[in-house]
């Protein structure tokens, strides 16, 4: 039996500069490089543009679809003056641009419309349109748009987060911003939802929003999941940030059979051939090569 949200998307394309996506039959990698001295996960190791250029060009020869380039971390900490982002993302945007659809991570609008500027494809707001400048920047720019769902104000802690129903709550939130997104001019091929895995969300309420993600992949929009490393995985397993790997594919895998269609990534390699055999087992892709029992001699 096929999982619920297994099913052929048709007509699920993500068309963004740099080139359509379908993911119909299709789940696409998005690598992370962030270009912070704090970043969550690898603490600042391409924080330098040679580094972060390095990394974003590694993860495309490792088979990510889209780099996602970050200069501000998500967590609370001292602000970041937006001149300072835009130096950061932007050069980094247009090494890569030429190699691949380069996202970047930011909710202030004239970082976006920099990074617009400079080639970025997507936008990816982890504050879904909290400013809705930033639709119309996105309207303006031709570029797609990721839509995350977290309550808080950017960047402030949301202690003791509550929800009547995760999910519910999650897919209203999300599907009015769509609504925002929709009516300042972006076109509906042009957005992605992301529900905010640990976004001002505890473990259990991420545990929930996974178990039941098919309801929210029938919002209709391509669905996008960023769960790597997190802090539900850790909670969940006992394990320290570096020792998430296995939890994170297990994750994603799980996802992946509910319908999301992007997953965003540190461990781009291992996730891109977890999301590889997924496809195959569902029959959306052929295997690399056969061999194994192909001959009369036999190769056991």
């Amino acid at each position: 039996m096929t999982p619920p949200g297994a099913a052929v998307l048709e007509g699920c394309v993500l068309d963004v500069p740099g080139g359509a996506l379908d993911l119909s039959r299709h789940i696409a990698v998005m690598a992370i490089v962030n270009r912070t001295p704090d970043s969550f996960y690898d603490r600042g190791a391409t924080y330098a543009l040679d580094a972060a250029v390095a990394a974003g060009v590694a993860a495309v020869e490792a088979g990510a679809e889209i780099v996602d380039v970050g200069g501000v971390k998500f967590a609370p900490g001292p602000p970041v003056p937006v001149e300072d982002e835009i130096a950061r993302v932007v050069p980094v945007v247009r090494a890569l641009a030429p190699l691949t659809r380069v996202s970047v991570d930011t909710f202030h609008p004239e970082v976006a419309a920099a990074a617009i500027d400079a080639g970025a494809a997507i936008v990816n707001d982890t504050t879904g349109l909290h400013d809705p400048a930033m639709a119309d920047v996105v309207a303006a720019g031709g570029a797609g748009v990721v839509i995350a769902h977290s309550l808080a104000a950017p960047r402030t802690q949301h202690p003791l987060p509550h929800y009547d129903d995760v999910i519910g709550d999650v897919a209203a939130f999300l599907s009015a911003r769509r609504d925002m997104a929709l009516e300042r001019g972006v076109p509906a091929e042009r957005i992605v939802l992301d529900p905010g895995h640990d976004l001002n969300k505890n473990t259990r309420q991420t545990l929930e929003l996974t178990r039941r993600l098919e309801e929210l992949a029938a919002l209709g929009s391509p669905l996008l999941v960023a769960l790597s490393n997190k802090d539900f995985v850790g909670e969940t397993l006992d394990r320290e940030r570096g020792e998430r790997l296995s939890g994170s594919l297990a994750a994603a895998v799980y996802c992946a059979l509910r319908g999301a269609r992007i997953v965003r990534a540190h461990n781009v390699r291992e996730t891109v051939d977890a999301l590889r055999m997924v496809e195959a087992i569902l029959g959306w892709r052929d295997p690399a090569y056969e061999l194994h029992n192909t001959r009369p001699e036999g190769n056991d």
